[in-house]
């Protein structure tokens, strides 16, 4: 099968190409060129800036992609990227987000109102306001565009929280880089302690958009993906401990006890959990790495890739303040 992918090469990316690859498709990816990496030899590199995607259409159509996958699309008019593509394409792959929901309105208050039932599926109320990222991220536009022309129907793929190798928002960096200090306590905003946002592995996100551009049962259809198991903050920071072999506590204390940077500034009534049934009956999709696998890899790329201008020890002052009152 000729699959065009735009993007590819960052976090996500790169797993989706090798599955593809390793299947016996013919893969070709669209992006700047700012990441090269170690790919198969079989995938195409057409290089562009998205900001001038027009220019290159006429190149890409001439591949004749039957599938279109867009891992990038965060502007309303990302959304019309695949329209492109119409009359070329059988169908495309479009990767959206669960902040779609009602849900994360109620979270970060830009909809306020009582929380939304959990879990989350596919038919859940989506949000009908922008999020705190303006309208350089609209998830909810660049859905209802991708898929508005009824000549190539449109996979829409919710993702959850993502954790792994590459994690560029380095979701678990706090927990893991005190843990590897061997602070003596690890202390968790009380607000956040039983809160839920679903997660997912890197590897098996990626499983999934692969297994979505190759089963035609995906045509059309819209699915939630994210871990079977879901997990509060509490659990996910009391899982990394027994990985790392933390001799340490893991603590609940007042907002007021800790660093701003983990204090919640969010409605934790809200839950994000997602129900990822749909794609699990109707795609077979399951996770494809053990879990204390994806939580060994995820903790030793945190230790050798920490973030730029990381400022964490700054705020143990803070910590072994609270820890000195109990």
């Amino acid at each position: 099968m000729r699959i065009l992918i735009l993007g590819g090469t960052k976090f996500v990316g790169p797993h989706v190409v090798r599955e593809l690859a390793a299947h016996g498709h013919d893969v070709t990816i669209f992006h700047r060129g700012e990441h090269e990496l170690d790919l198969p030899s079989t995938v195409r590199h057409v290089h562009g800036d998205f900001a001038h995607f027009d220019q290159h259409v006429e190149a890409l159509r001439a591949l004749k992609p039957e599938v279109l996958i867009d891992m990038v699309p965060f502007r309303a008019e990302d959304g019309r990227r695949v329209l492109a593509f119409s009359g070329i394409a059988r169908r495309s792959v479009v990767l959206s987000s669960c902040d779609v929901y009602l849900a994360y309105g109620r979270l970060v208050r830009t909809e306020p109102g009582d929380p939304e039932p959990v879990p989350l599926t596919e038919d859940s109320r989506l949000r009908e306001k922008l999020s705190t990222g303006g309208e350089n991220y609209n998830k909810p536009a660049v859905e209802k565009l991708a898929a508005s022309d009824p000549d190539l129907p449109c996979t829409i793929l919710r993702l959850p929280a993502i954790h792994g190798p590459g994690d560029y928002q380095h979701r678990l960096y706090r927990y893991v880089k005190r843990m590897a200090d061997n602070r003596p306590a690890i202390l968790i905003d009380q607000n956040v302690r039983d809160w839920n946002w679903k997660r997912g592995y890197v590897e098996d996100i990626a499983h999934a958009v692969a297994l979505a551009a190759t089963d035609d049962r995906a045509t059309g259809r819209i699915y939630n993906v994210a871990d079977e198991k879901h997990y509060t903050e509490f659990e996910w920071a009391t899982r990394l401990a027994k990985a790392m072999n933390y001799s340490g506590k893991v603590l609940s204390v007042p907002s007021a006890e800790v660093p701003k940077s983990l204090q919640a500034d969010i409605d934790t009534r809200q839950q994000m959990i997602l129900d990822s049934t749909r794609i699990r009956r109707e795609l077979g999709f399951k996770e494809i790495i053990p879990e204390d696998v994806a939580l060994r890899r995820t903790i030793e790329w945190e230790l050798a890739n920490p973030p730029k201008d990381s400022l964490l020890e700054d705020e143990y002052t803070v910590e072994d303040a609270a820890l000195t009152k109990m």
